[in-house]
């Protein structure tokens, strides 16, 4: 009797620790601050948190600066041709055909131009597609219009649907924004359940499709990654900051393509391990 009076004892305990776990995770993932969002008349880029989005908001400024010079010396070039060659500055029309040094010149200078920028551009395109060994693996199958993912080595399994799927803002939407940690501003970005990786860790995701094409894309992350029925594709990252970071499905899609969106929560890895105890019971795969 003493020995089942301690085992039961015992075992409440340990329920207790378990439930104490769960909630201190649950609470430190609605804490998380809001990072990768879209802001209402920005025009810049969303905060970079890993390499592959800081490469390409590089390679973007770069790219524009390159652009900027190419645009000012062309239009620079024709309102000189037009100021000085036109009827009444040359009575006189010039009679030559051609010109074999700026012929040689405007041939050479553009492949210059390109096969600088295709030396730092191609480096990058090849650290997306060179996928490393990952600390965490999720397939992501996009669906009309919802997202699918399983953790592969974890056996779990969930969908993932916009909070007011297809509807209007109202007081109802409002209060489920609430419940599940969001504010009114991230209706249309916010979805019942959301993807959960550790900070710091490698993520591999294999991505496909259902039905037609759509694809997956987390601005912040620098990934995009189309999700093709019958085929597989796969795209990688390693967040560095804890928070909530928001995508959109980025591929016309039907209808409600405008009510696809992704949410992703990176947490610290002592959080992510007391997730994954919990969601492997709330969605076993």
């Amino acid at each position: 009797m003493q020995m089942m009076n301690i085992a039961k004892r015992f075992g409440l305990a340990a329920a207790g620790v378990a439930l104490a776990g769960t909630a201190h995770a649950q609470t430190a993932i609605e804490d998380l601050e809001i990072i990768g969002a879209p802001t209402p008349g920005a025009t810049g880029f969303q905060p970079a948190v890993t390499e592959l989005a800081r490469d390409l908001q590089w390679l973007d400024g770069m790219l524009l600066v390159i652009c900027a010079v190419i645009t000012l010396f062309v239009t620079g070039l024709l309102a000189w041709v037009v100021l000085r060659y036109n009827k009444k500055s040359n009575p006189t029309p010039a009679t030559f055909t051609h010109n074999s040094p700026l012929e040689v010149a405007w041939t050479i200078v553009p492949i210059v131009v390109l096969v600088f920028i295709g030396a730092f551009s191609l480096p990058v395109l090849f650290k997306q597609q060179e996928i490393p060994e990952g600390d965490v693996h999720i397939t992501v199958t996009g669906n009309k219009w919802f997202w699918s993912y399983e953790y592969t080595d974890e056996a779990i399994y969930f969908d993932s649907r916009m909070i007011g799927y297809a509807q209007n803002i109202n007081d109802d939407i409002i209060a489920e924004l609430e419940e599940a940690g969001y504010s009114e501003d991230e209706f249309g970005l916010a979805t019942d359940t959301a993807v959960i990786v550790p900070v710091g860790a490698t993520v591999v995701m294999t991505v496909t499709g259902s039905d037609v094409i759509h694809s997956w894309t987390i601005p912040a992350f620098g990934v995009k990654q189309d999700a093709v029925p019958g085929r597989f594709a796969q795209l990688w990252f390693n967040a560095e900051q804890e928070g909530i970071y928001f995508g959109q499905c980025s591929e016309l899609c039907g209808k409600d393509h405008a009510y696809m969106p992704i949410t992703v929560k990176v947490v610290d890895p002592a959080v992510y391990e007391e997730w994954v105890a919990s969601a492997q019971e709330e969605f076993p795969a």
